[in-house]
């Protein structure tokens, strides 16, 4: 194997740049995953932004393969692209919850019901994150998915001791633009 394409796996052990990828993309794909379906509320698209942001990664493999913040750079891409595709299908997003809201008027059934406050709920954050500067919203997204501190800095590109202060204004942004659109309807 050509010494250009060594590089140090995520275990510390020598591999080849392919074999680094697939260990990097083993371990944080199905986080990835879960951290943007959590943004964007589909699971389809999000496996297709994750699936993105890794093959951006396998096009930049010589330069990241064996660097500890490769993942964070692919956290960076999807969570990037989903706020991007969060914000573009908007409007569609709207329609589809106003056509969901007629449906279940129509359908009198309590789990309806219960159906339609939740899907309203998060139509409402969704919305809220949209409208919300991208680090910002990143910022929620990642720590609602239960990132530590260093992770999240790791991943935006801060610091881990400005990522609590980044958090708390990021959460009193989202609290007032939240009651500025919806009340004291939480």
């Amino acid at each position: 194997m050509p010494p250009e394409e060594l590089a140090l796996s995520p275990l510390g052990r020598a591999s080849s740049t392919g074999e680094w990828l697939e260990a990097v993309f083993r371990e944080h794909y199905p986080r990835l995953v879960a951290v943007v379906t959590r943004l964007t509320g589909n699971r389809a698209q999000a496996e297709e932004i994750a699936a993105e942001a890794f093959s951006r990664l396998a096009g930049r493999s010589t330069l990241l393969a064996g660097r500890t913040d490769a993942a964070a750079w692919v956290y960076r891409v999807a969570t990037n692209a989903a706020v991007d595709t969060l914000r573009a299908n908007s409007r569609r997003r709207k329609l589809e919850d106003q056509a969901s809201t007629e449906r279940a008027r129509r359908d009198s059934g309590g789990s309806a019901l219960d159906d339609l406050i939740r899907t309203e709920r998060a139509a409402r954050v969704r919305g809220v994150l949209a409208s919300m500067k991208p680090r910002e919203a990143q910022l929620l997204l990642l720590r609602s998915s239960d990132l530590a501190y260093r992770e999240i800095a790791r991943a935006l590109g801060v610091q881990a001791g400005s990522v609590g202060t980044l958090l708390a204004r990021a959460e009193r942004e989202f609290e007032r633009r939240y009651r500025t659109r919806y009340g004291d309807d939480v």
